[in-house]
Formats: C-alpha cells, sequence, structure tokens
C-alpha cells in the first residue's frame, strides 16, 4: 500500500478516510491564532485543530475547563481566516454538550456558523452518544475523541495513562466502534497504550489520530507550543520538541532590551 503524500487542494473528511484507506499518514497540529495558523497551514500539515487547550497555553488555566464557547469561536474564527488548505476542527469546550443534546446542537451550530470551521470535536464515547448524533443529524462533522479525555481531569485524578486495565480497554474498542457507527469521521485516542490503540485503528474504517497512543494509528496531533519547545515544563514521554524556542525566543527579547538599554537599537540604518 502506497504511503506516498499526495497534495489536496482543501482537505476535507472524506480526504481523511480516504488517506487511512491508502495507509497515507495523517498529520494534525493545534493552532489557535492567525499568525501561527498560517505557518501550520503553509508548512502542509492536513488537520489543524482548534484545541480547548487554548486555556492553558493561550490562557494560562491549569486545566482546560475554564475556557468558553465564545472563546473557542474567537481562536476558531481567527484560525479558519489563516488556513487554505488544511481540515479545521474546533473543540466543544467543557460544559457546552455533555448535559443536553439540544444544548450541544446549538454549540456546535455556533461554532459552524460563527467561525465557519470545517467540523467539531468531542470528549467521550456512550455517555455523549445522544450529542454526537444530535449534531450529526444537523449535517455537521464531528470528531470524536477517548482514552485520556483532559475536560474529565477531576473524575480521573490523574493524567496518567488510560485503558491499561482490561475492562476499561474493552469500554474504549466498543466505543470507537460506536462513533463509528453513528457517523464520526475520524476519533482521537490521547494516552493509552500502543497496543490497544493498533488494535483500535484496525479494528474501524476511519481514521485514528493518536497522541501519545503509540505509531499504529493513522495519524499524529501535537500541540504546537509543545512541539515548538515554547512549552518548557512539560515532558511527557510522547512529546517531541522539534525546537527550543523557549530558550530562542528569551535570548533575543533579552538582546532586545540589552539593545534599547545601550542605545544600540534603533541605528542609524533603522530611523527615517
Amino acid at each position: 500500500m502506497s504511503t506516498a503524500k499526495k497534495e489536496y487542494k482543501r482537505v476535507t473528511v472524506k480526504t481523511l478516510v480516504d488517506m487511512k484507506a491508502r495507509g497515507e499518514k495523517i498529520s494534525m497540529l493545534t493552532a489557535y491564532d492567525y499568525t501561527m495558523a498560517k505557518i501550520v497551514d503553509g508548512a502542509g500539515v492536513d488537520v489543524i485543530l482548534v484545541g480547548d487547550s487554548a486555556s492553558n497555553v493561550m490562557a494560562g488555566y491549569e486545566t482546560t475547563l475554564p475556557i468558553t464557547l465564545d472563546q473557542m469561536i474567537y481562536h476558531g474564527s481567527s484560525v479558519v481566516r489563516a488556513a487554505n488548505r488544511a481540515l479545521i476542527v474546533v473543540d466543544l469546550p467543557f460544559g457546552s454538550y455533555q448535559s443536553d443534546p439540544k444544548e450541544a446542537l446549538r454549540s456546535a451550530i455556533r461554532i459552524m456558523k460563527e467561525s465557519r470551521a470545517h467540523s467539531v470535536k468531542l470528549e467521550g464515547g456512550k455517555e455523549i452518544k445522544e450529542s454526537i448524533k444530535r449534531i450529526l443529524n444537523a449535517g455537521i462533522p464531528v470528531m470524536g475523541h477517548l482514552g485520556l479525555t483532559p475536560q474529565s481531569i477531576y473524575k480521573f485524578g490523574t493524567y496518567t495513562v488510560r485503558a491499561k486495565e482490561e475492562e476499561e480497554a474493552k469500554r474504549l474498542i466498543a466505543d470507537a466502534k460506536m462513533l463509528e457507527r453513528i457517523g464520526c469521521y475520524a476519533i482521537v485516542l490521547e494516552k493509552i497504550p500502543a497496543t490497544l490503540a493498533k488494535e483500535v485503528a484496525e479494528s474501524v474504517n476511519i481514521p485514528i489520530i493518536g497522541i501519545g497512543a503509540g505509531p499504529d494509528v493513522d495519524g499524529q496531533v501535537l500541540v504546537l507550543h509543545d512541539m515548538l519547545g515554547m512549552t518548557h515544563e512539560f515532558h511527557p514521554r510522547f512529546l517531541r520538541r522539534y525546537l527550543n524556542l523557549y530558550d530562542d525566543m528569551t535570548s533575543a527579547i533579552g538582546q532586545y532590551v540589552d539593545d534599547v538599554k545601550t542605545q544600540d537599537f534603533p541605528n542609524q540604518e533603522e530611523k527615517y
């Protein structure tokens, strides 16, 4: 099966399913603003996730729970204006879909209309089945999210690996098959054993995107600020840092401060 990269004018949900069938891996990164999304899209990333991780990396909260629907729409619309190729997925934030399928639909409609994103992502399995079905019935594409679900952090009490025990692993597989059956076009699997992730990917026809789920899935996602090394306190095993921007940016800003203090900036060539 060929793994050659194919160029797309615009990646769609069908594109991703076709990529899985062809054996082409899917690249996915987060972005939350116009400038960074422009760079991510131009670099050829297939899917941009406007994640509720904006609560952490953009707003400085300890968890993803505080971010609001209005804030997700703001971040989503900023990213949509920047991206010409990537599929844009926006997280439904905590409290906007869990308790009431009608509220879930209203939240998803607001994201689609006001941000002009291409799909939404929800965390959970059978417990939110009716919310997902209501959204899908309105013609809105849905990406699922199983395994470690950060919006449920106070329920779990920890960010450790999920589904290590047989019973939870069986529930996860059943939830993945259910999400495919009701119409989700892809699923994110977060922080689960690689052998289980491989089993899930082989048991469904929709793409499985991993984060801390090993190599035997259909694609990978990372938080942009983590993989660029802008955040430096976070050191999970699954994270590969491709740059060390924290040190580089600190050095550059420090040099700017020194240049201003010593009147080296602006120089004769940098004035009108």
